[in-house]
């Protein structure tokens, strides 16, 4: 059985085929999050300041669903340059304390939305 997570604290699916979250075996698979904000406008600004953002979308989403930060088993983070790598593991880390999640940082071409940084999350409900 899986249930879907739902959070106003993160953008909406809007009129792509995803959830937010789905929970499942008590485990918590967030969709990949960009710098939206929570009403789904981009947000402008350094990518330490967009890094930001996804953490708290995260943030929501996994408070949503019954976790949090210190839960989180495994993280994805895909960039389409790997010079941000060092920025974006600051903001990254600042949220997070050790033990730190299992995590890969894969870089690609391109991200929807143009943006240049998107992250995902596992983890566990408690």
């Amino acid at each position: 059985m899986k249930t879907k997570v739902e959070t106003k604290g993160a953008p909406p699916p809007k009129t792509t085929p995803f959830s937010q979250a789905i929970i499942a075996n008590n485990f918590v698979f967030t969709a990949g999050q960009f710098h939206l904000t929570p009403d789904g406008t981009p947000l402008e600004g350094t990518i330490e300041e967009q890094v930001h953002q996804i953490m708290k979308n995260l943030q929501a989403i996994l408070t949503e669903a019954g976790t949090s930060f210190a839960n989180v088993v495994k993280t994805t983070i895909y960039v389409t340059d790997m010079s941000i790598y060092g920025k974006v593991n600051e903001v990254y880390g600042s949220y997070l304390s050790d033990p730190y999640p299992a995590r890969e940082t894969v870089c690609v071409k391109e991200l929807p939305l143009g943006a240049k940084v998107e992250i995902s999350m596992v983890a566990v409900k408690e």
